[in-house]
């Protein structure tokens, strides 16, 4: 008899070990090997193909997210129309988007704050079948863009970088951005102004680079929140741009070592491959406020935006100081 009782506490004592063990690894999984539970609702951020949503793609495929104990789904969109409809619906917690996206939201009545600039890059492309060599030849001459956005934006603001008013061009609207990059291919315009990764694609087929965002000193592009997540979640906000900073150093660190990345998992068209020039990716910050009075001061200027609005109405500063002591 008492060899049968120290026989069931040694198989009770087994089964608790046994137990112990098998929960161990569930529990790590839900808690990102970090001991803080990870929120099982994932923050939902809109990316696009292009320079500015590479980090997050990398955040994601490399585990920083997961490391820094936060659920991140990044939702995909082929165009800005479809990506401000899901934010104008609530089934976005952030996404990529632009300065001027974000008064035009702010005006409407949503409550969305930028809480950071992204690094992304348009450019002007001139045509060499035109002989478009320089800014200074788009006097009194045709661009390709879609009118009244963040593209007709950079380009009145990189001409006027070259002397140009905005009187001074002729704006063609085409809204289509592969319907750009084949009109300066044929030269049927003189030239088109189109974000990465279609800006360097044109290049690759002919076309002649006039100027880029990022060498005249141009942030347009941005990362828009909810204030309601800011508000309920802002510690796993703080953990996603954690997550962001560390892939964008990585990238920073070798370039060439995500070429293939581009086109594998970015979308990036397989002719820039090689050729795609990377941008220098920085520690999240918001934009100077003399970047948001300026594109306030062209919304007005355009007769697009009827409301008043000051550089604070559009941002929270609450990721940028956080970022600023990592």
């Amino acid at each position: 008899m008492k060899n049968m009782k120290k026989a069931i506490a040694l198989f009770c004592c087994l089964a608790v070990i046994a137990a112990s063990l098998s929960a161990r690894p569930q529990q790590d999984a839900a808690t990102g090997g970090g001991g803080t539970a990870i929120n099982a609702v994932p923050l939902r951020v809109g990316i696009m193909p292009d320079a500015d949503s590479l980090p997050f793609m990398v955040a994601r495929d490399e585990g920083f997210f997961t490391a820094e104990g936060v659920n991140v789904e990044l939702i995909n969109f082929q165009n800005p129309q479809e990506r401000d409809a899901a934010i104008q619906a609530g089934r976005l917690d952030a996404s990529i988007s632009d300065l001027l996206a974000a008064a035009f939201f702010t005006a409407g009545g949503f409550d969305l704050k930028v809480t950071s600039l992204t690094d992304g890059r348009y450019g002007i492309v001139g045509s060499s079948r035109l002989n478009i060599k320089s800014l200074a030849d788009l006097r009194g001459k045709r661009v390709g863009l879609s009118t009244n956005t963040i593209i007709q934006y950079t380009v009145d603001a990189q001409l006027q970088s070259a002397g140009i008013s905005m009187d001074e061009y002729e704006p063609v609207s085409v809204p289509r951005m592969p319907l750009r990059l084949e009109m300066i291919q044929n030269g049927q315009i003189e030239a088109v102004s189109l974000p990465e990764p279609l800006l360097t694609a044109a290049v690759e087929q002919g076309g002649v680079l006039l100027s880029t965002t990022d060498t005249t000193g141009i942030d347009a592009g941005i990362l828009l929140f909810s204030k309601k997540t800011l508000d309920t979640r802002l510690d796993d906000v703080t953990k996603f741009y954690r997550a962001y900073y560390r892939a964008a150093q990585k990238i920073n660190a070798n370039p060439d070592a995500y070429r293939n990345y581009l086109v594998e998992n970015a979308a990036f068209p397989a002719a820039v491959r090689n050729a795609y020039r990377f941008v220098t990716y920085r520690k999240p910050g918001l934009p100077d406020k003399a970047q948001i009075d300026q594109a306030l001061a062209w919304l007005k200027t355009r007769q697009l935006l009827s409301v008043d609005l000051k550089a604070e109405d559009l941002v929270d500063s609450r990721i940028a100081a956080a970022a600023a002591s990592w």
